[in-house]
C-alpha cells in the first residue's frame, strides 16, 4: 500500500509542477498566485501548501524539474548509436529548446531569465550540461566550437521563428552546415 501511496503522491506532485510551470509562463512569476496554481492543478490551496511551503519553492521545483527532464531526454536522444548524428542533434535541440518555441517562447524562458536568483545554480549548470552532451555527441577536435555555434543558432532562432516547425527546419539547416 505504501508504494501505491508514494506513486500517487509523486504523480500528484508532477501534475502540480507541470501546472505550475504553465501558470508561471502564462502570468509571469510575480503575477502568479498560489491560488491560481492550485486551481490549474485541480488541488486545494492548503493541499498545494502541503506540497510546497512557498511560491518560491514551487517555482524552483517546477523549473528544475523541467530542465532536468529536458536534459535527460536530450541525453537519451544523443546516446542512440542507431540514429544518424544529425538526427540525434536535431532531436536533442528540439527537446532542449524547440518545445519552447511558439506560444511558450517568450513566456517560460523570460520567467526563468527574470528570476535567476530564485533558481540558483541550475540556470548555469543545465545549459553547461547540455553543451557537454552536444560536444560529446559531435566529438573530434572542433566539437566545442560546433556545439557552441549550434547553441547560439538555437538561441537566436527561438526569437526569430514563430513555430516549432520553423525552428526545426532552420536548426536542421544549421546542423547540416556544421556537422558532416
Amino acid at each position: 500500500m505504501a508504494v501505491t501511496e508514494n506513486t500517487a503522491e509523486s504523480g500528484r506532485r508532477d501534475a502540480v509542477l507541470e501546472s505550475a510551470l504553465l501558470t508561471f509562463a502564462r502570468h509571469g512569476y510575480r503575477k502568479t498566485s498560489m491560488a491560481e496554481v492550485a486551481h490549474a492543478a485541480r488541488i486545494s490551496r492548503p493541499g498545494l501548501y502541503f506540497l510546497f511551503a512557498s511560491k518560491e519553492d514551487l517555482f524552483r521545483a517546477a523549473v528544475t524539474r523541467a530542465l532536468e527532464q529536458d536534459l535527460a531526454a536530450a541525453e537519451g536522444i544523443l546516446a542512440d548509436p542507431g540514429t544518424p548524428l544529425r538526427e540525434r542533434l536535431l532531436g536533442a535541440f528540439d527537446r532542449w529548446a524547440g518545445r519552447y518555441v511558439g506560444p511558450m517562447s517568450r513566456d517560460v524562458p523570460s520567467v526563468i531569465e527574470q528570476n535567476p536568483d530564485l533558481l540558483g545554480s541550475i540556470t548555469r549548470t543545465a545549459p553547461e550540461r547540455f553543451e557537454e552532451l552536444v560536444v560529446t555527441a559531435v566529438g573530434g577536435p572542433a566539437a566545442a566550437g560546433v556545439a557552441q555555434t549550434l547553441i547560439s543558432a538555437s538561441v537566436g532562432l527561438k526569437y526569430q521563428v514563430g513555430t516549432r516547425e520553423e525552428y526545426l527546419a532552420r536548426m536542421a539547416t544549421a546542423i547540416g552546415l556544421l556537422v558532416p
